[in-house]
């Protein structure tokens, strides 16, 4: 059985990933930092429809912490499907941004996505079979009014996808980019209301999580071997 980590995996869109790849065989690990009873509670669902999941508690940005959180992963077996989905909010425009601000959410969107994804890549060359996908945002794509530091992190989460992906292109190792846009959550309905959505998305609606991890699941798959080094938008047909 491969087994897959889903960091961010207790938040909505990460919840539906871990939830989609345990269905199609995989076994989750579903991180969490600060919501360890969430993450709990995704494995215990996962659990319950027949899937094969466990819980992990590190902070992406912490470099030893998870380093030393996945060396004992490593120890049981390779993690051969990662999805980097751990991200933060710090909206704020530049002018009156804070260096905290800027530095929180750079360091768990992208410096994260290298602790993480750095201690697993040599285990999972050895397999010679491998998928990394990167959660982005379309604020990576096109930016967005108070986001300069999100919408910073995404888009050089972009380039690392690009260039991670030519690095392992023939070690059997593909590696894409998810970029969602407006996707139903609580936290996204308090933002958006129906009408900012329908002015805003061509298919005015607001996606499904589960929308997002179908797309993860199937560039996880052995049926997108051919797709690598890709930046995938699914935003309703936003631009």
């Amino acid at each position: 059985m491969k087994r897959a980590l889903v960091t961010g995996g207790s938040g909505v869109i990460g919840a539906a990933i871990a939830r989609e790849l345990a269905r199609q065989g995989l076994h989750v690990l579903v991180h969490a930092n600060s919501n360890a009873s969430a993450a709990e509670r995704v494995v215990e669902r996962i659990r319950l429809d027949g899937g094969s999941a466990a819980t992990i508690a590190f902070d992406v940005t912490d470099r030893a912490a998870t380093a030393g959180a996945l060396e004992e992963l490593a120890d049981q077996a390779p993690i051969q499907v990662l999805v980097n989905n751990a991200g933060v909010h710090d909206d704020v425009p530049l002018a009156g941004m804070h260096g905290e601000q800027w530095d929180r959410v750079i360091g768990v969107s992208l410096t994260g996505f290298y602790n993480v994804t750095q201690p697993l890549l040599l285990p999972m060359i050895r397999t010679r079979w491998g998928r990394v996908v990167n959660i982005s945002s379309v604020a990576g794509v096109i930016g967005n009014r108070g986001q300069v530091n999100y919408a910073a992190a995404k888009a050089g989460l972009h380039g690392a996808t690009k260039s991670l992906a030519l690095e392992l292109a023939t070690r059997g190792i593909t590696v894409n980019a998810i970029a969602p846009g407006i996707i139903a959550s609580p936290g996204t309905d308090k933002v958006f209301s129906t009408e900012a959505v329908e002015a805003l998305v061509p298919m005015k609606r607001a996606g499904a999580p589960e929308e997002v991890a179908a797309l993860v699941a199937f560039l996880a798959s052995d049926l997108a071997g051919y797709i690598s080094g890709q930046v995938i938008s699914i935003n309703g047909g936003m631009a």
